[in-house]
């Protein structure tokens, strides 16, 4: 699943393609991509909008339009591609936007997980999908004591991926900054002392930044434009790794709430 480095290369891509260009028609061919509002209501609406601005919230791309947000989740594998308005049509390609120029940005979605938004610009932030998302992992009032405050008796790799607290961080992330924080992915977030949560705060902006430097992290699901695949694949520390870069004790693999986690029981007591 594309996580925060991957949705914000997806962004910077998009905007050197789509920036300025002005939808003159949007095809559904999977309505449950769509969230809200109905269909033909989408699809009347978004006519004739101008695509100003993409932003990042989370894991969530921001169309600026004119007059709406347009939000869309990748989930599993959802892709954008630009295309010529006459090309053939992939199966997988289940929204079309069409703009003046005669080109297309189709989105491509194998499972049909993603979901799209079309909102009001000055209901964004105060409806669902928004309004109860977590702080960026850059955010000043990113503390030791905000973590403690919203922190559960959970194990802390389950907490990392909560985006209730911190927005962006998946589960490749989650075991890297764990890794670098060293801290066991099992022990319960309410245990860790200030120092662990200042470690965490740290290694979080740090892993994020060097992933979104490299274009993210290949995955089988993830590409940001036809042919540009993530580089932060060969600096992954511990994740699918089999013997730890820093004792050579061999790496375990476990699942903690239901996601395949990588450590070094050895650094990571």
């Amino acid at each position: 699943m594309p996580e925060l480095p991957e949705v914000e290369t997806v962004k910077n891509t998009l905007k050197k393609q789509v920036l300025g260009k002005k939808i003159i028609l949007a095809s559904v061919y999977w309505s449950n991509i769509i969230a809200f509002p109905e269909v033909k209501e989408f699809e009347k609406k978004i006519q004739n909008q101008i695509i100003h601005n993409i932003i990042r919230r989370g894991k969530w791309l921001m169309f600026e339009l004119d007059d709406y947000f347009l939000l869309s989740h990748l989930r599993m594998e959802g892709k954008y591609f630009i295309r010529n308005k006459n090309d053939e049509r992939n199966k997988h390609e289940h929204v079309i936007f069409t703009f003046s120029d005669d080109t297309d940005l189709r989105y491509h979605d194998t499972r049909k997980f993603g979901k799209m938004y079309l909102m009001k610009k000055d209901e964004v932030y105060t409806k669902a999908p928004l309004k109860d998302l977590g702080l960026e992992p850059w955010d000043e009032n990113l503390t030791p004591n905000y973590l403690k405050s919203k922190f559960k008796n959970k194990p802390i790799k389950t907490e990392l991926l909560d985006q209730s607290i911190i927005v962006g961080i998946g589960n490749i992330y989650a075991d890297e900054i764990l890794f670098l924080s060293k801290i066991n992915p099992e022990i319960l977030a309410r245990e860790l002392t200030d120092n662990n949560l200042k470690d965490i705060i740290k290694y979080t902006k740090e892993v994020l930044e060097k992933a979104i430097e490299y274009g993210g992290t290949t995955v089988k699901s993830y590409t940001s434009s036809e042919g540009v695949h993530g580089r932060f694949q060969a600096e992954l520390l511990v994740h699918t790794k089999e013997m730890c870069p820093e004792c050579g004790e061999k790496i375990e693999k476990i699942t903690v709430g239901g996601r395949g986690t990588y450590y070094c029981p050895n650094c990571q007591k």
